[in-house]
């Protein structure tokens, strides 16, 4: 999965793509069915087992945070769930070194990890992690039809992001995105409810910018 560094994305995304993905089910399917064995990054690995070892060390359930860019969000987070262990991971150390400006204060229940995802994922799901709740805030959408192994929900990974369970929300201003999230999820037997919203307290500067852009904002959400 990708995302891209372009932090001028308040224009509203244009596409082709009127509909979820004709080929949506398929992928899904076939992701669900065959286990993704490509090779462990060395630098993904290092990154989770710092993670692993300061998760043992503190000792409180788990919150992911999944594409936090510059980690307002996993800060957010920290303050929204105290008596949590927020990871927040992204693949862009230009977006965690501006980390600083977008936080009052820091906090010890929250930490944010340099990794791809695609490796973090299926590294925490084989070191048997459960999260109580994982937020995937306005990942890249991706919206040509021909990027849907690009999307979350298109790509192989999508198995350990189940695996590692607990109650999903993705936002996306990109309404499409979250129907196809939603839709690969109801094929792995998850419930879910996907809603436009209005954010009070906006958890990434990408929700603020987009919000203040008039556009709506959608969420998906499926529940533990």
């Amino acid at each position: 999965m990708k995302k891209s560094s372009d932090g001028r994305q308040s224009r509203r995304i244009e596409s082709s793509q009127s509909a979820t993905h004709e080929r949506l089910d398929e992928v899904v399917r076939k992701h669900l069915r065959h286990r993704f064995l490509k090779p462990y990054a060395q630098h993904n690995q290092q990154a989770f087992d710092t993670a692993h070892a300061w998760l043992q060390q503190q000792g409180k359930p788990l919150v992911l945070d999944s594409f936090c860019g510059v980690g307002e969000s996993s800060w957010q987070l920290a303050n929204r769930y105290p008596d949590h262990s927020i990871i927040g991971i992204d693949k862009s150390a230009a977006r965690l070194d501006k980390h600083g400006a977008h936080c009052h204060n820091i906090r010890d229940n929250y930490l944010l990890v340099r990794a791809d995802a695609d490796d973090f994922w299926r590294l925490a799901s084989d070191a048997g992690w459960q999260a109580e709740a994982h937020y995937l805030l306005y990942p890249n959408p991706w919206p040509k039809p021909g990027q849907l192994s690009y999307r979350v929900h298109g790509s192989p990974l999508f198995p350990s992001l189940l695996t590692l369970g607990g109650r999903i929300e993705l936002r996306s201003n990109w309404p499409i995105y979250v129907q196809e999230f939603a839709k690969a999820l109801q094929i792995a037997g998850r419930n879910t409810e996907t809603t436009p919203f209005i954010a009070e307290h906006p958890l990434t500067p990408f929700e603020r910018k987009y919000q203040l852009a008039g556009q709506t904002l959608w969420r998906c959400i499926s529940p533990n």
